[in-house]
């Protein structure tokens, strides 16, 4: 019997500084797709000089970029990395060894979240991170929504067992400058989604999502191990609804809407 052929699919926009290292991680796959959203700087070159095949265009929306690049793998199973994750070696015999017995149409991948050179392991929640993404799937499985920030899925098919050997390196944030500058960059994203759905909410219920979203972070996935670092994760992941809120309601004009 033919072994399954693994796609690995990377969505970027001007990562020539990283995508190198995350194009390395994922040399063990069958065919590498890059897809490069209204990028200006060498990716396309460091993409291809990788034996890459690059899909180049522009899109506004996170969800139809990746739907693109998932269109354009022609392997039994898709494995998605951003240029800011590792695929270690782990991993990627897990991944390996997954595909060739799996009976079900998709998995869940771990991951290891590092600000700068410190691995946090705790308190990852709501949209501000988390420790396990379902990237590993079979083509044809998986959909993305039409959304700017992390955008909803749609799948065909049931969910296989978590992957619990190796681990997705995902250097999210530099420093915490990078993780406040990633907060506003999200909240706007998000706020656009919200004006263009035509709900944004009110303040009440954001208010509460700061608290109840701070707590999860902080106490159930147990940010308080972390310190300090935990007490900035909390306040990031309940900042992020309210501050999406606040953008759409006290500044529309800047996310695409009308006062």
């Amino acid at each position: 019997m033919t072994a399954p052929r693994l796609s690995a699919l990377i969505v970027a926009r001007n990562e020539e500084a990283r995508l190198p290292d995350c194009l390395a991680s994922v040399a063990f796959a069958d065919e590498v797709v890059v897809v490069l959203d209204r990028s200006t700087d060498g990716s396309a070159r460091i993409a291809r000089e990788a034996g890459a095949r690059v899909v180049e265009g522009a899109w506004e929306l996170e969800g139809e970029r990746r739907n693109t690049g998932i269109e354009a793998c022609t392997g039994d199973w898709v494995l998605e990395v951003d240029a800011d994750e590792r695929v270690d070696a782990a991993l990627a015999a897990a991944v390996r060894e997954t595909i060739a017995t799996s009976t079900r149409a998709w998995h869940q991948v771990p991951v290891d979240n590092y600000v700068g050179d410190r691995l946090l392991r705790f308190g990852w929640a709501g949209s501000f991170g988390t420790t396990s993404v379902p990237r590993l799937f079979r083509r044809g499985a998986k959909r993305w929504r039409a959304q700017r920030v992390h955008p909803g899925l749609d799948w065909t098919g049931q969910e296989g067992p978590k992957i619990t050997r190796g681990a997705l390196v995902h250097l999210v944030d530099r420093d915490i400058s990078d993780m406040l500058r990633r907060l506003d960059r999200y909240s706007s994203a998000k706020a656009a989604d919200l004006i263009a759905a035509g709900n944004i909410g009110t303040l009440r219920a954001n208010v509460r999502r700061f608290f109840s979203r701070g707590f999860k972070s902080y106490v159930s996935r147990k940010g308080y191990r972390e310190g300090g670092w935990g007490v900035l994760l909390a306040l990031c992941t309940g900042a992020f609804p309210l501050l999406s809120y606040l953008k759409a309601k006290l500044e529309p004009e800047k996310h695409g809407g009308r006062r």
